[in-house]
């Protein structure tokens, strides 16, 4: 099949000003890893092209949803950019996305993907039609097996440690920590690739594991050191930190509070707010112990918590909250979710969420990049409707036709919002 035409650039995506201003990212990725990478490129300039399934990737449905059955969970994923509905089944539609994936520029020809089996773009084909391509491919395992967050947490021996000291069964996570540490590694991996093609000339084929992101996190936090020096399990402490003083507390009126001291400055903190430094100074001599290590505290952390429960337990979380902050302790209250909308909500400065009014949804919270170039926020944005950007995309970067284009209608090598 020859190439499909390219046509003129499309207009400048919005906020020009902002890093990734001209880079065109194609995506064709489904749950976590690919989607919060490429966000995190659109939130930043890039404009990023997601070609979807016609009627939907296996995510497209995915919980939570709406009393009505919209995914809160794909909108939130693939908010900041352009939906594309194409048939990757057929030839014609193939052909469509290699031609988006590997338009001449210096800002195009880069791929992300998590694709499985024959419908899947691979790089000798992306390769072919544009030498300097940047492929980046997502997989479960290096070697190609499948595997989800809660798959490769329970094989890196995470829900071993985690639970209560009574626990006899491993206990999963709810956040899937390594599918977002995933995509902030693609996000890495690409602009590091995009930093050698424009020293080189050179493209780069990159393959990212969610397995071996795992893997490296727990290795890097040194964790799989200790397992192997210690040749036996680490044990589960609850709610303590492990390896530091750090451990939950009840207020007198039902609340709950974690407190943390990291550093001697924060634990002579703790002491002073709590009226306890000359208890865990007789304590100290009573047991030859230095509180002001680290390590004393951790080996000590139990007896510590029961020395410092009562004044939690005496005092209403505002009470609390006001003389922790007042002594600069290191703590954290424990909120439900929607107390964490309502803190937004009321939130008299900008943060780093916001409202929109998500086509197909409503009215719903939506998160900006956290990161804050100058000292703002970035703006907010919306997700695409399922296709939404079909015709605007293929007319404007592949300069097709609107008779071709209602021929590839036709056919079923592409489609539109439904009804449209």
């Amino acid at each position: 099949m020859n190439p499909l035409p390219t046509g003129p650039a499309a207009t400048a995506p919005e906020a020009p000003d902002l890093p990734l201003d001209g880079l065109d990212v194609v995506e064709c990725a489904s749950f976590v890893a690919g989607p919060s990478g490429c966000m995190a490129l659109a939130q930043l300039g890039a404009r990023v092209i997601r070609v979807d399934p016609i009627g939907g990737g296996s995510d497209h449905n995915r919980w939570p949803v709406t009393p009505d059955g919209a995914s809160l969970y794909w909108t939130a994923l693939n908010k900041y950019k352009r939906s594309v509905a194409v048939d990757l089944r057929s030839p014609q539609g193939r052909e469509l996305v290699v031609a988006l994936a590997t338009r001449p520029g210096p800002g195009n020809g880069v791929f992300v993907d998590n694709g499985v089996g024959r419908a899947r773009l691979s790089y000798e084909t992306l390769a072919a039609r544009r030498a300097d391509v940047i492929h980046l491919h997502i997989q479960g395992h290096p070697d190609g097996r499948p595997a989800v967050d809660y798959t490769v947490n329970a094989e890196v021996g995470v829900a071993t440690i985690t639970g209560p000291e009574s626990s006899a069964v491993p206990v999963n996570h709810v956040l899937p920590a390594w599918d977002l540490l995933a995509g902030m590694t693609a996000a890495t991996g690409l602009l590091a690739a995009l930093h050698r093609r424009d020293r080189t000339g050179e493209g780069e084929y990159i393959e990212l594991a969610l397995a071996d992101v795992a893997t490296a996190g727990v290795a890097n936090l040194g964790w799989l050191a200790e397992a192997e020096q210690r040749e036996a399990e680490r044990p589960r402490h609850g709610n303590h930190m492990y390896g530091s003083f750090g451990i939950d507390f009840a207020t007198s009126d039902g609340g709950r509070v974690m407190v943390v001291a990291l550093t001697e400055a924060q634990w002579q903190a703790l002491q002073g707010v709590t009226a306890t430094t000359e208890t865990f100074r007789s304590m100290e001599l009573a047991l030859n112990a230095d509180l002001s290590l680290e390590k004393e505290r951790y080996r000590l952390r139990e007896t510590i918590a029961a020395i410092l429960r009562p004044w939690f337990e005496s005092r209403p979380l505002d009470v609390v909250t006001k003389e922790l902050d007042g002594a600069r302790v290191l703590w954290g209250p424990y909120r439900g979710m929607p107390e964490v909308v309502a803190a937004h909500r009321t939130a008299e400065d900008p943060t780093v969420v916001d409202w929109v009014e998500q086509p197909g949804v409503g009215r719903v919270v939506s998160a900006r990049s956290p990161l804050r170039l100058g000292g703002a926020y970035g703006r907010t944005a919306t997700a695409p409707l399922l296709g939404e950007h079909t015709e605007e995309v293929l007319g404007d970067l592949l300069g097709i036709t609107q008779a071709e284009f209602g021929r590839l209608l036709d056919d079923g090598v592409v489609a539109l919002p439904a009804g449209r």
